[in-house]
């Protein structure tokens, strides 16, 4: 028996180009960290960022053998740094999300059968029905989701039901090809695993159930009934429900270590496998969101992070279910126009320099003259729109503005008043308690973030964390572990609270309130043209 002092937690993370893992004390602090890069440390599969592409430029795919190579090499990397294991009471991990894993027949009894004297690449090498996993990146299945979201009566119908329309990269449409175009693989295939759900199988020696969260980004879990949709398993493939088990809720005390982990690393017996997440899920947990929070990411792509109580349909974004806390939900909203656009605007109006772009911002007054300016480089996904937009106080359009302070800050407030107006659209309501926590690369400048409290009327908290998902793993481990002892707010209580970089000026919602009332009437002119 572990005394409580020395109880240690294992998280991983089975990303796209590496494996991670994070050991931490009893009180979540990290002790060990270490990963595998799959280019690099295994350089036989000849991936190329961890992933192979296929010849039509859509089908992307990962050896799913690598990845189990991977484990061993990550483990003998945490023995050599001085990790005890058998002070590891509970381990979880996370994922990439909407990849798969596909064993094939007399899989399950091999994994109740590995010996510790092998490897285990060596004993699975031949047991997996499709050998090269699809991942995130494959956009090979337009027909295969058109045919889902037409088995419900449409994209909405499915958003409705699943948490969102059909997505190539979804795992529902990637099963749905397989079984239509290798019917001979998908006949031979016992079990279908997301790459979390594969990840907990090998720990757990047996298949490991698919859990809520990472679930509900197939386009075939029903996020309400907490339970696969027949209509769109029989639309997908035969015999489905019955390939990919029954599911859990995301912090499931699934049961002992396999022992092949107690005989060849030293657990202890009594190590307990927590049900595995994808890595959205898992950062939501890494992040320690709260109900009433947001989460912002500021990177190439702005990523927004919601806990809701109740779901709202959208059809671009995405609802799934809450990691830490069964009933609520979490929804992801993306902007694919984030620090490469701002990059743009200050190399072209402040000299590359971001004291510069910094000095024009707040050489201007919050509101901007009443000026908006929205900025896509890209074909945007919330809203579906690409190219320079510029608007005056009266709503007219502008080929350019007359400063260069004004489309800076035009920049800045048109990004941030964007993301209000579909976070409110996905039905989320902030309140007094509320706090907007940031992360990311653009997350270290405070001029963005003082116009991002303004916007909402909310206090900005910067998270100093790094690997949320992988953090968010190891706090899992515990979260189940102790099952219904602790909710998982009072369980991170002991980690150090965010730092709270700004608040709104009081009169910030005055400024900007009708401004997002604007942007809403400006974007159904745009998306008419």
């Amino acid at each position: 028996m572990v005394p409580p002092s020395e109880r240690t937690y294992l998280g991983l993370d089975l990303s796209t180009q590496q494996l991670k893992a994070v050991v931490v004390s009893d009180d979540l602090q990290i002790l060990h960290e270490t990963q595998v890069q799959f280019d690099n440390d295994l350089p036989e599969f000849r991936t190329h960022s961890g992933v192979c592409r296929g010849g039509d430029n859509k089908t992307v795919t990962a050896p799913t053998l690598m990845w189990v190579k991977a484990l061993d090499m990550l483990l003998d990397k945490l023995r050599v740094c001085g990790v005890d294991f058998s002070k590891v009471v509970a381990l979880s991990g996370t994922a990439q999300q909407h990849g798969s894993v596909w064993w094939a027949t007399g899989a399950g009894k091999a994994l109740k059968n590995l010996s510790s004297e092998s490897f285990l690449h060596q004993q699975l090498a031949g047991y997996f029905s499709i050998n090269d996993s699809p991942v995130w990146m494959d956009s090979s299945t337009t027909k295969q989701c058109q045919q889902l979201e037409a088995a419900v009566g449409g994209p909405e119908q499915l958003a409705a039901l699943t948490g969102s329309r059909g997505y190539e990269r979804f795992t529902g449409s990637q099963i749905a090809k397989i079984a239509q175009n290798k019917s001979v693989a998908y006949n031979n295939t016992e079990r279908i695993s997301l790459v979390s759900s594969f990840l907990c199988s090998l720990f757990l020696g047996d298949y490991a159930p698919i859990d809520w969260s990472d679930g509900s980004g197939m386009n075939l879990f029903d996020i309400h009934k907490k339970d696969w949709c027949d209509t769109l398993l029989e639309a997908c493939a035969p015999n489905l429900r019955t390939k990919l088990g029954e599911p859990v809720p995301s912090y499931t005390n699934l049961g002992s270590i396999s022992p092949y982990f107690v005989e060849r690393f030293g657990f202890e017996s009594t190590c307990r496998v927590i049900a595995c997440t994808g890595d959205n899920p898992a950062s939501l947990a890494g992040m320690q969101l709260q109900p009433g929070d947001m989460a912002v990411s500021l990177g190439t792509s702005d990523t927004i992070f919601l806990w809701l109580e109740e779901p709202h349909t959208l059809l671009e974004g995405h609802v799934l279910c809450n990691p830490v806390d069964k009933n609520a939900f979490m929804t992801l909203l993306c902007f694919k126009n984030g620090s490469l656009t701002r990059e743009r605007l200050r190399n072209n109006c402040a000299d590359e320099s971001w004291q510069l772009f910094n000095e024009l911002l707040e050489s201007t007054p919050r509101g901007n003259f009443g000026n908006i300016g929205l900025y896509y480089d890209e074909q945007e996904i919330l809203p579906f729109v690409i190219g320079d937009h510029r608007f005056n106080k009266a709503n007219e359009k502008l080929s350019r503005f007359a400063s260069k302070e004004v489309e800076v800050r035009a920049l800045v407030e048109g990004q941030s008043i964007a993301k209000r107006a579909h976070v409110e659209e996905a039905g989320f309501i902030l309140k007094s308690t509320s706090r907007i926590l940031v992360t990311g690369g653009a997350s270290a400048n405070k001029c963005l973030l003082q116009v991002l409290s303004d916007v909402f009327n909310t206090p900005v908290y910067r998270l100093e964390i790094a690997n949320t998902a992988m953090l968010g793993a190891a706090y899992q481990a515990k979260h189940g572990l102790l099952g219904g002892e602790a909710t998982f707010s009072e369980l991170t209580a002991s980690l150090p609270p965010p730092t709270l970089v700004c608040s709104p000026y009081k009169d910030a919602s005055q400024i900007y309130d009708p401004m997002v009332t604007r942007y809403r009437k400006i974007i159904e002119e745009i998306v008419k043209e």
